[in-house]
């Protein structure tokens, strides 16, 4: 996610910093970074010199101190709310105090996280990309109890600026998209393990009947079994209802070490490329 959030930035003319702790992490962003430019030229969608020129504005580094003179700050680590709270706080001490400090999580509580940087909260906003960044058009604005109407104000003309449609959610648990996405998929994972469909079958229902796309259990392998059953976790221990309980078909896919895409198998079997 911060990989696509950082080329669409820079596709749309703003200088940016991809940061990681991993340099390997660092190396696949770059990689990423040149094969999906490279293929927007192939298919016309940009000429090589706009590919160029949007490749040059991304800078990498392990230290976030390399851009401290940052505007804004988008973190975007896995969707455990200890580590984005420790991201918190290295983000308020290293940037200015006119940052805004963003995060992409898709169903924590903002306020929960701007309590990490205490009188800095009124920076804190949601700003929910959707995978693959470059490809979606929605961004879910989110405010916590502590957001700045500037900061919202400058989070949506930065959303349109990257051409982005934003539109606002409140600071409820998975807010819009998850809280109505996540049940649809769990249960996909009942009915598979119910043994109401096999899961090709589930998805051709699904895609044919209400016109998705992407089947539903495709898309758990597209988005990540683990991130689906953390997502999962966070909607059933703030809402409190059963329906949100991860599946145990997916639980098991997940100790069983089957993500999905990013690991070759989940759901369904990728090749290795």
């Amino acid at each position: 996610m911060g990989s696509g959030i950082s080329l669409v930035a820079a596709q749309s003319g703003i200088d940016c910093w991809q940061i990681d702790i991993s340099a390997e992490q660092l190396e696949r962003a770059k990689a990423y970074h040149a094969k999906t430019v490279a293929r927007a030229v192939s298919k016309q969608r940009m000429t090589e010199e706009e590919g160029t020129a949007a490749l040059a504005r991304i800078r990498y580094t392990q230290s976030m101190a390399d851009g401290r003179n940052a505007e804004w700050a988008v973190e975007a680590a896995s969707e455990n709310v200890d580590v984005k709270k420790k991201i918190f706080v290295a983000m308020q001490s290293t940037f200015s105090a006119s940052t805004v400090l963003a995060t992409n999580t898709s169903s924590i509580s903002i306020t929960d996280l701007a309590s990490a940087v205490g009188a800095d909260a009124h920076r804190v906003i949601g700003m929910h990309f959707f995978n693959p960044v470059p490809v979606m058009k929605l961004v879910e604005v989110i405010k916590g109890l502590a957001t700045s109407a500037e900061t919202t104000a400058r989070t949506m003309e930065l959303s349109k600026a990257m051409g982005k449609t934003p539109v606002p959610a409140n600071d409820r648990a998975g807010f819009v998209s998850n809280r109505v996405l996540m049940p649809m998929i769990n249960e996909a994972f009942y009915a598979w393990m119910e043994g109401v469909a096999e899961p090709s079958d589930i998805d051709e229902i699904m895609k044919l009947g209400c016109n998705f796309p992407m089947g539903p259990l495709r898309l758990a392998d597209f988005i990540g079994l683990d991130v689906c059953h953390d997502i999962m976790m966070v909607l059933y221990r703030e809402l409190g209802h059963p329906k949100f309980f991860p599946c145990p078909r997916l639980r098991q896919l997940v100790q069983a070490g089957r993500l999905g895409d990013k690991s070759g198998c989940g759901v369904f079997e990728y090749p290795v490329s």
